[in-house]
């Protein structure tokens, strides 16, 4: 199982990102995903999260501003986003994200996978 993490970059202040990840491989199914983030010196925190059934919940630090979600259509709906509004210095961090995944080598036990991680620049 792999999970790809693109979107991120460079934003003023005020600006937009949306950040996307894609999990491929021998999937059964996928529960939550998840994005977290670390900024330099600091711990990674979970951004927001997304179930299987499409409820979510956030940080205080980005609730009104970001918003997660799950593409439901058949071919990728492995994919979960994560738009980012009113992005501030604050927000500069890298970006990973998370999947509780069912292998098909493991349909009873689902097993964490990490994205590799993206990174956000937001300049003041």
């Amino acid at each position: 199982v792999q999970l790809q993490a693109y979107g991120g970059g460079l934003v003023q202040a005020g600006g937009s990102l949306r950040l996307s990840c894609a999990a491929s491989g021998s999937i059964f199914s996928i529960g939550a995903m998840k994005w977290y983030r670390q900024a330099p010196g600091e711990q990674r925190e979970l951004v927001a999260a997304v179930t299987s059934a499409g409820s979510t919940n956030y940080a205080d630090s980005v609730k009104g501003r970001f918003t997660i979600s799950r593409d439901a259509t058949k071919n990728t709906k492995n994919t979960v986003h994560l738009q980012m509004n009113s992005l501030k210095p604050e927000d500069t961090a890298v970006y990973y994200c998370n999947a509780d995944v069912r292998t098909y080598d493991s349909v009873s036990v689902p097993s964490d996978y990490w994205g590799q991680g993206t990174l956000v620049t937001v300049s003041s």
